[in-house]
């Protein structure tokens, strides 16, 4: 009877123990978000700007605007459903907790468009964004990483790389902590992330060499700054473009 007993227990835990790691294995996005980004469309949370939504998902803002019929400044709304378009080329980024981004100045980014078609450069003229030892390279395999990892003591000053407009400063993307996201001429984005605090607002017209934010810790409490190119939505490696050091 012990012996029975005994082993009801041992079947018992097994089972919970199974249960658990079902569970834990189903933790991700939630079935709702699945379902919306299976059929095409996104809706729009709260702390999205579209530029956020084309980097999440490896799109050009530009393709994304012209097909869902948004015009500059690219105002979106909460709930609104997004088109997206060739969603599979690039994988989507997750979203962490719930945290909003700081409020557009629409106004300012408006206006910088017009400035930034008057200068048309074969290429930017990029700068480092800090000082400091590359832990982990570009690659597009196995590990996957869209940009550089740069190794800053935490609260070093962060630069902007190039001259443009802040179209994101926020914490919505998971993986990327407090992020920054700057426009540029010729289609370029770049953006800079795990930062401890963020010293700009959407919408400001920032100058190369400007700081924007402070380093910060990464997911793996690391202190480091991860720094993405991006062209037509598409990520490029940092270091085709970055001055040799």
């Amino acid at each position: 009877m012990i012996l029975l007993k005994t082993m009801i227990r041992k079947t018992l835990a097994l089972i919970f123990v199974a249960f658990v790691l079902c569970m834990s294995g189903c933790v991700g996005l939630d079935p709702e978000y699945k379902a919306k980004k299976t059929k095409g469309t996104y809706v729009v949370r709260e702390g999205d700007t579209l530029y956020s939504i084309a980097f999440r998902f490896g799109l050009d803002y530009k393709s994304l605007a012209r097909i869902n019929r948004i015009s500059s400044p690219y105002t979106i709304y909460l709930d609104q459903k997004i088109t997206l378009e060739n969603v599979s080329m690039v994988p989507p980024e997750d979203y962490g907790p719930d945290q909003k981004s700081f409020p557009p100045k629409e106004k300012k980014a408006k206006k910088r468009k017009k400035t930034l078609k008057k200068n048309n450069p074969s290429r930017l003229d990029w700068r480092w964004p800090l000082k400091g030892k590359i832990i982990s390279e570009f690659s597009l395999s196995k590990p996957i990483n869209k940009g550089i990892d740069i190794e800053a003591k935490k609260g070093s000053p962060v630069l902007a790389a190039a001259g443009g407009i802040v179209v994101y400063a926020g914490g919505n993307l998971r993986g990327y902590g407090k992020l920054v996201i700057l426009k540029h001429e010729n289609d370029y984005l770049s953006a800079y992330g795990n930062n401890e605090s963020i010293a700009v607002s959407e919408g400001d017209v920032i100058s190369s060499g400007t700081i924007i934010s402070r380093v910060g810790k990464s997911s793996s409490n690391q202190e480091v700054l991860h720094f993405e190119i991006r062209l037509d939505g598409k990520p490029v490696n940092p270091l085709k473009h970055l001055p040799r050091k």
